[in-house]
């Protein structure tokens, strides 16, 4: 597909042929997933020791020393500048949000681009019964994949607020006690998943 047959399929909302730009996604082995909660600290070392680093959106790094240097794959759900991109120099792009719009050429046509399915978005938000953040999407994907282990860092649950912007809980659409209570569901049943105090 080129630029044109993809705005035109974007425009549309043609969700098959946008599909048909998704690369497989192999998630496995050890991988550290890292949130954007302002408490988390001095983790980069444990962070980068990971097979695959996953960050989120923006992705703030305001040290190495607390959130390490990597970043593998960036799970998106909001635009991004160039210079964060430049930034995060990430291995692989995956689109996490059902808003098709927000999406670009040059993260579509990127190497290894990954868009996420409209099915397993909206499987979410019923059983959240609101919006679920890129985080839990991530969370959610990376529990039905063959990783061997999976970090869970900076998921405060909001309670620290985020280092992506200044809203509130009240502000944002999502649910946060519901994605706490999932996760924590997880984690029960799936040894995999450790939750990393937001201190490190």
């Amino acid at each position: 597909m080129n630029r044109l047959g993809f705005l035109w399929a974007r425009t549309l909302r043609q969700e098959d042929p946008l599909a048909a730009l998704s690369q497989g996604l192999n998630l496995a082995g050890h991988v550290a997933l890292v949130g954007n909660a302002r408490s988390l600290t001095g983790a980069g070392a444990q962070i980068d020791a990971a097979g695959t680093v996953v960050r989120i959106n923006r992705a703030p790094m305001p040290s190495a020393q607390s959130h390490g240097t990597r970043t593998d794959m960036l799970a998106l759900a909001t635009g991004l500048p160039a210079a964060d991109l430049a930034r995060l120099r990430p291995g692989r792009v995956l689109w996490m949000s059902p808003k098709r719009k927000r999406l670009t050429w040059a993260l579509a046509s990127s190497p290894g681009f990954y868009l996420h399915p409209l099915q397993d978005i909206a499987r979410l938000r019923q059983t959240l019964g609101a919006p679920p953040t890129t985080g839990l999407m991530m969370i959610d994907l990376l529990a039905r994949s063959r990783a061997e282990r999976v970090d869970l860092w900076g998921f405060d649950f909001f309670a620290s607020l985020s280092l992506s912007g200044r809203r509130t809980a009240a502000q944002v659409p999502h649910d946060f006690a519901a994605e706490k209570a999932f996760v924590q569901a997880l984690i029960t049943r799936d040894r995999r998943f450790v939750l990393h105090s937001p201190a490190g």
